[in-house]
């Protein structure tokens, strides 16, 4: 009797709890599905329930739900340096039918990661089946933010987010806007900002059958733009590590990590701040010229450290000697939500301490689903935000016009081990890889499953 009483009052605290917090449903329960992994870093889940999941050093593995085993199903050899390996996973929308898995991944003697499709049979990958697709440059010594998310929309398009590739560490944590001729790994504007460039982007594309690819429509330039990338979608990126596409609106979504400034300065900026982004149409997102909501940097002479100029968000300009793309870029849009390095006044549930923002799916309830791992209906319509460094999840809806309406945490009280790269399944739960406590060589990693608590 006493015992039932406290399980009644436990139970109702964590109600209220979750009230008081704003939470989504607090009847949902994270369960181990596999530990002992190295460096576990994308996954994706087919129809039939398998994870498809890639550990950062070359391991491609797969998880079978009828056995609940997990196996290594090939090995590709990658440069694994500083921020590079495997780093993204995508599988294609016929995958039941053809077996492709499409790989963001890092290349040994070869300065470039390289996004290439793989076939895998029963539980064999095919390396040798490799068909590459496309090439983005990589630089030694090797900079910062090498990016890696990757995502199919609902018509076959598949995006890829590729970071700056910018020195992070010689700007005073602004933005890295050096033009002396031999210091263009600390310019971000020959990256980001540069429309003749793969780097600092969301790139989309339309894998073909026969290993090439075509320019959907709809992208950021047209194909045959002088001095700019057909393939590009979203520009003036810093590192969109992950991210998701609704199948239903086709609305992107994604985390951009952040520069380190802890406060602004009237002279260089604002104060470092990572962003989520949301999108349904093609554009320029302003890093380096802006952040948040478009505050703008100032143009900075690193060698005189006189201040210029702040940039205009309506018309942008690329002036550095290190641009090759257009001078006029599009105008800068503002991202959706926004947090600094201490405790956020706008959205609080965000926390404070380092940063590392990054987005995944967006959740739709289906009433005629008959598992019983379903996430509970609250969760529907809701987008998966989570962060790597603050161990945090938490849904966000939108209104008509994709404005932040709600943001509500999800298992509020639990510190998840480093989220790093969340899908659903056809179950309708949430596969989730955590990364483990420390930054690298984990003990704790593990593939966690988060589904309903109710049955």
């Amino acid at each position: 009797m006493v015992s039932r009483w406290i399980v009644a009052w436990v139970t109702a605290c964590g109600w209220l709890v979750a009230a008081m917090l704003g939470a989504v449903s607090a009847d949902v329960v994270r369960m181990e599905l596999a530990v002992g992994l190295e460096e576990p870093i994308a996954l994706d889940v087919a129809r039939d329930g398998r994870v498809i999941l890639a550990e950062r050093r070359g391991a491609v593995k797969v998880w079978d739900p009828t056995d609940a085993q997990m196996r290594t199903v090939g090995k590709l050899p990658v440069f694994s340096g500083p921020e590079d390996g495997i780093l993204g996973l995508a599988l294609h929308p016929g995958f039941g039918t053809n077996g492709w898995v499409f790989l963001y991944h890092g290349t040994i003697g070869v300065l470039e990661n390289r996004v290439s499709r793989f076939t895998l049979s029963g539980e064999s990958l095919d390396v040798a089946s490799q068909k590459i697709l496309l090439r983005v440059p990589t630089l030694i010594p090797k900079p910062n933010h090498s990016g890696g998310g990757m995502a199919f929309d609902a018509s076959g398009n598949l995006y890829i987010g590729t970071g700056d590739y910018t020195r992070a560490g010689e700007s005073d944590g602004f933005a890295p806007l050096d033009q002396r001729p031999d210091r263009a790994l600390n310019d971000s504007q020959r990256t980001a900002a540069n429309t003749a460039d793969f780097r600092g982007k969301i790139l989309r594309i339309h894998p073909e059958a026969d290993g090439t690819y075509t320019i959907p429509a709809g992208n950021l330039f047209p194909t045959g733009t002088a001095k700019a990338l057909p393939e590009i979608y979203a520009m003036g990126c810093r590192n969109p590590f992950r991210f998701g596409v609704d199948s239903r609106t086709g609305r992107l979504c994604w985390g951009d990590v952040g520069p380190d400034a802890f406060g602004p300065d009237p002279q260089r900026g604002p104060a470092g701040f990572d962003e989520f982004n949301v999108t349904r149409t093609a554009g320029n997102f302003g890093w380096p010229h802006f952040s948040a909501d478009n505050r703008p940097y100032r143009a900075w002479d690193f060698a005189a450290k006189v201040a210029g100029a702040p940039f205009d968000p309506a018309h942008p300009v690329n002036e550095s000697v290190h641009n090759t793309g257009l001078r006029e870029l599009p105008p800068a849009r503002p991202a959706f939500l926004w947090y600094p390095p201490g405790p956020s006044t706008r959205w609080p549930s965000v926390g404070s301490g380092p940063r590392s923002a990054m987005a995944g799916p967006t959740f739709h309830f289906d009433a005629g689903n008959p598992s019983a791992r379903q996430l509970p209906r609250d969760f529907d319509g809701g987008t998966f935000l989570f962060e790597w460094e603050r161990g945090w999840i938490q849904l966000a809806w939108f209104d008509a016009e994709d404005r932040l309406a709600t943001l509500k945490p999800v298992m509020p009280g639990t510190k998840f081990r480093r989220p790093i790269c969340l899908q659903l399944g056809p179950d309708g739960a949430a596969y989730l890889i955590e990364w483990g406590s420390n930054w690298s060589d984990n003990r704790d990693a593990a593939l966690v499953r988060l589904e309903s608590g109710l049955r």
